[in-house]
This record gives structure tokens, C-alpha cells and sequence, in this order.
């Protein structure tokens, strides 16, 4: 692979992570067990039947507990510590065979990347859950997968089509900055609330101001 593809789906791969990070794990150890795909770097890893099994595992935990209002703006904070810098991490991963400073270059641009992505989840979800009904939750985790194991997928074909897409995604996101930082740091402060067993109140998960 060329600099480019691998820098595209090193950045692919982690803005993916950002949305959900154990399918976008799963996926890439199953097209390379297959031989579907031929990852870079150390990111050849991912093929063992534990490290696929772990994530598959913990993608089912994920799956529902995306889909229950409020215990997925909690299941969200507390994966801002998980999910931006596993994004770095897998990025740094697809790099190893490269110059250090490209290294340097690919875990910024990675945890860039997938906190972007995890950023804009955490308060779009956020500000659903102000809705009644549950089902404007389940059809957006669910377009959420569909989108994380797709764009995968593009990451591996196209690595180039995905690098415009992520650096398109991090200029729009440059400029709501602002905001999601300031839902990231509400989302903390609720899954801090929750985890001492207060209840979450609705005006505590409304839109972002």
C-alpha cells in the first residue's frame, strides 16, 4: 500500500472507532482472517480469534445498550475515554512500518478523527433522548452501525475516498467545536451523576447550547 492508503485507512479506521469502536475492530479482523483484505502495520493483529471474539462480544453489549434512552448517553460519556483513544491507537497501529514523524502525524489526524465522529454521536444521541419515543434512538444506533462497518469497508477498498471524507467531516466539526466539547464535558458530568446513582433528569440530556 502507498503512504496515502495507508494514512487513509489509518484515519478511516479511526474515525469509524469514533462512532463504534468494536465493530469497526471486528470488521477489520474479519476481512483480514479471510483474506479480504490485507491490512498495514501492526493492524494484522486483529485477525486473532480472541481479539475478534472480545470485540464481537462487546459490539452485542453495545448494540443494546445504544438503543436504551439515557443509558446510552452514559454508555457514550463513559466511552469518551475509550473510543478517542483507541482511534489513536489503531491509527499509530496501521503506521508502525513508516517514519516516525508520519507515526506522529497518524495519531493525531486518528485521535482528531475518531473524536470528531464520537463527539458528534454523543450529542446528536444526547439531544434524541429529549424525544418521547424510543424510536428515533433505535433508527439512529442503527444507521450508526450500518455506517461504521460501511465506511470500514470504503476504508479498505478506497482508503483515499475516506481520507477526503474524514478531513472534510474534521472542518465541519473545526467549527461546531465549541458545542460538542461543551456536550462531551455535560455527558461526563451525567455519567458522574449516574454512577453515584442520581437520576438523570430530561433537561440534562437536551440540546446543546
Amino acid at each position: 500500500m502507498s503512504l496515502i492508503q495507508i494514512l487513509g485507512l489509518a484515519a478511516g479506521s479511526a474515525w469509524t472507532s469514533g462512532i463504534n469502536l468494536y465493530a469497526t475492530v471486528a470488521v477489520l479482523g474479519l476481512l483480514q482472517r479471510y483474506g479480504l483484505a490485507r491490512l498495514p502495520g501492526e493492524l494484522q493483529a486483529l485477525d486473532n480469534w480472541w481479539v475478534i471474539g472480545v470485540a464481537l462480544g462487546l459490539y452485542v453489549v453495545e448494540f443494546f445498550a445504544d438503543k436504551i434512552p439515557y443509558v446510552d448517553t452514559v454508555w457514550d460519556a463513559v466511552h469518551t475515554f475509550v473510543r478517542v483513544p483507541a482511534g489513536a491507537v489503531i491509527a499509530l497501529a496501521a503506521t508502525t512500518e513508516l517514519h516516525p514523524a508520519v507515526r506522529v502525524v497518524a495519531v493525531l489526524l486518528g485521535g482528531s478523527a475518531a473524536l470528531s465522529t464520537h463527539g458528534t454521536k454523543a450529542t446528536v444521541r444526547a439531544a434524541a433522548n429529549t424525544s418521547p419515543e424510543p424510536f428515533s434512538n433505535w433508527a439512529l444506533s442503527l444507521g450508526e452501525d450500518v455506517l461504521a462497518v460501511g465506511a470500514v469497508a470504503l476504508a479498505v477498498a478506497h482508503p483515499l475516498v475516506l481520507l477526503v471524507i474524514v478531513l472534510a467531516f474534521l472542518v465541519v466539526v473545526a467549527w461546531l467545536l465549541p458545542k460538542i466539547i461543551r456536550r462531551l464535558r455535560r455527558l461526563v458530568a451525567q455519567a458522574g451523576a449516574f454512577l453515584r446513582g442520581e437520576k438523570l433528569k430530561p433537561r440534562d440530556a437536551g440540546p446543546p447550547g
